[in-house]
């Protein structure tokens, strides 16, 4: 039993992570507008109103523009812990949304998935990553995030896959136009997870069954894509991960589908 999953949209304006198994069909985030949603999904010949489920990890602009719509017009379940509730709440256009509430750190089932949310430290209320498995297939999606946990660490080892945050690179956004506060605050440990920090990462948690790693939420003018997959590249070579693949995700198209098994 496989899993596939691609990323239809990554960066500061929107997210959304489009995955699929034998029996569901689910988006980790809804960042995109309807539309922009169901044309990218097209690309895939995936009909917007097959999905099946929205699973939000926090509730930015960029990661929750269409949940209304996809659970109102579409019939999609719509997942988020308590505290990303509470806020989303505040926002008048998401009022009224019929919550399925779940507990982080305690899995919950979508047909023949299995989504396990865990804490991940972000500027925002409650902000979660997910690990999505069918028994057989495991990946992980941690997309926001300051820093690189124990927990973190933890909930990812033994995937197959990752989607992994690569916001920056540390020297060109010192270096960046930014306004201080701005830097202070990519740079904390609730802000962004750099390439350095990416590459670190997934060295440390890859073993031999990891096939893919996807990088995500590449900043447009404090890094590059070529130097994202450089740096990552270079750290899993580094730790004899010379397999596994590195792929790049984009803000105005689709990602490359990925499945494992």
């Amino acid at each position: 039993m496989s899993i596939k999953f691609c990323v239809l949209a990554s960066g500061s304006a929107a997210n959304c992570v489009y995955v699929e198994s034998a029996g569901v069909k689910l988006l980790i985030d809804a960042g995109l507008s309807g539309k922009e949603t169901a044309r990218r999904l097209g690309e895939l010949d995936v009909e917007i109103g097959g999905i099946d489920a929205v699973c939000i990890t926090h509730e930015h602009d960029d990661h929750r523009n269409a949940v209304r719509l996809m659970q109102q017009r579409h019939g999609a379940d719509v997942y988020a812990n308590a505290g990303t509730i509470e806020a989303l709440e505040r926002v008048p256009k998401l009022q009224g949304v019929a919550w399925q509430v779940f507990t982080t750190g305690q899995s919950f089932v979508v047909g023949d998935l299995t989504l396990e949310p865990f804490s991940v430290p972000h500027d925002s209320f409650d902000p979660v990553g997910y690990v999505v498995s069918n028994g057989t297939a495991r990946i992980g999606v941690v997309t926001d995030m300051g820093m690189a946990t124990g927990l973190i660490r933890e909930r990812l080892k033994g995937c197959q896959a990752l989607v992994i945050e690569a916001n920056h690179d540390v020297e060109m956004l010192r270096n960046s136009d930014r306004p201080w506060s701005l830097k202070q605050r990519i740079l904390g440990r609730q802000g962004h997870l750099s390439n350095d920090q990416a590459g670190e990462l997934v060295a440390e948690v890859g073993c031999d069954r990891l096939e893919c790693v996807v990088l995500a939420h590449l900043s447009e003018d404090c890094n590059h894509p070529e130097v994202a997959v450089s740096t990552v590249r270079k750290a899993l070579d580094q730790a004899g991960l010379t397999q596994t693949q590195v792929k790049l995700t984009y803000p105005d198209r689709v990602s490359d589908v990925v499945e494992v098994r």
